[in-house]
């Protein structure tokens, strides 16, 4: 196993890898829409969407890896009404053939986010 690390996603709180590369896959922990950069959390879950996936984005290719690779991932979401305004905004970072998906409403996330999203990629 090799860990990965960058700092162009949010750091590890707690005592778990941001990724970790087994034989060729990716696993990325769950993103959080911290920016990595001010410490700042977007309001809104169309803003908070986007800086969750871009996280999951600079995670992959800190790996060496980029968007086009991932073939799962899992969203938690806080509020299930919140699915369309998640996916067009999901839709902007994945095209076909789509990644497999787990889409769960959550009853509470780390620093109060909207969502996570959590990555597996092949390399």
């Amino acid at each position: 196993m090799k860990q990965i690390s960058t700092d162009k996603a949010p750091s590890a709180i707690g005592p778990y890898s941001q990724a970790i590369i087994s034989g060729s896959t990716l696993f990325c922990s769950g993103q959080i829409p911290l920016d990595p950069e001010t410490g700042i959390i977007p309001e809104g879950v169309e803003a908070q969407a986007e800086q969750a996936l871009t996280n999951v984005k600079n995670l992959i290719a800190a790996a060496g890896g980029s968007i086009e690779n991932v073939i799962k991932t899992t969203v938690f979401i806080k509020n299930m009404d919140d699915f369309g305004k998640i996916n067009e905004i999901y839709a902007k970072y994945f095209t076909e053939p789509f990644p497999a998906r787990s889409c769960v409403e959550v009853a509470r996330l780390p620093k109060e986010v909207l969502l996570e999203v959590e990555a597996i990629a092949e390399l």
